[in-house]
């Protein structure tokens, strides 16, 4: 009796788990229809409009590499508006992250405030951000930098918080029984013990506000992306063409200079 009784147990859980796994691939396939219904897909398009595609993709050749002098002052301003963007979000997102964090927050009050700033700036998206701003100084690449400042803030408080949170307990504990205040303690053993990651993060947001500087530059925030909107509405598709060669340019060198400082600091 017992040795039948062993053999059913493991067939109802066997049994179980496969209704539990058919129901999870029921539910992914109903969201996915779902999803195509509402996006309207239509695959059939792609084939009968790809000759307008290869009819912008013919008068963009060859790619108009005269541009490239009236372009580098773009290109620098594309580069500086993610610094600015990701060295400002740092050093305003570290405090809020130290105040968002659970296990080193001094009260509870300055805990859920700080969560409630992080959670509106990484909620309200920095193309959003930058129209704002645009309306408050003008068009240029201020208002750009100060949307990516912003949005960092939210995008960095979050991670930072974690890995703060995540963070060895025993060399804070230990600093804190020798009667170490509390600056000291977040000097001595907080900052030490979470910089290499909270570098690491920092650098990866590098990569994706230079992304987003490109995508700012339509709404009038300068760099690359506004002279790209200006050659697309005036149908310069060779000037198309270069900033795009010269966006991924752009791309990948940052990427291979991210990949080796963060192969420095881990």
């Amino acid at each position: 009796m017992n040795k039948v009784l062993e053999m059913r147990v493991p067939a109802t859980s066997s049994g179980v788990r496969t209704f539990w796994s058919v129901c999870v691939i029921v539910v992914i396939l109903a969201l996915f229809v779902q999803a195509w219904i509402v996006v309207q897909a239509r695959p059939q398009d792609l084939v009968t409009g790809a000759h307008g595609m290869a009819d912008i993709i013919s008068r963009a050749m060859p790619p108009a590499f005269d541009q490239f002098v009236p372009n580098l002052w773009p290109v620098l301003e594309t580069i500086d508006l993610a610094i600015f963007g990701t060295v400002f979000g740092i050093l305003l997102a570290f405090p809020l992250a130290i105040l968002a964090a659970a296990n080193v927050t001094p009260a509870k009050p300055l805990y859920y405030a700080a969560r409630a700033i992080i959670g509106v700036t990484r909620a309200v998206p920095d193309l959003v951000w930058a129209l704002l701003f645009v309306t408050a100084v003008g068009l240029g690449p201020f208002p750009g930098a100060l949307a990516l400042a912003v949005h960092s803030i939210g995008m960095l408080g979050r991670l930072f918080a974690e890995v703060i949170e995540d963070m060895d307990m025993g060399p804070v504990e230990a600093l804190t029984l020798t009667g170490a205040g509390r600056l000291q303690v977040l000097s001595h053993a907080v900052v030490p013990g979470v910089l290499p990651s909270l570098l690491g993060i920092g650098l990866f947001r590098f990569d994706e506000n230079l992304r987003s500087s490109l995508v700012l530059g339509f709404v009038g925030a300068g760099g690359i992306g506004f002279q790209l909107l200006t050659a697309m509405n005036l149908f310069q598709y060779q000037t198309v063409s270069f900033l795009l060669i010269a966006t991924f340019v752009l791309v990948a060198c940052a990427e291979r200079v991210s990949a080796y400082l963060r192969g420095l600091v881990a």
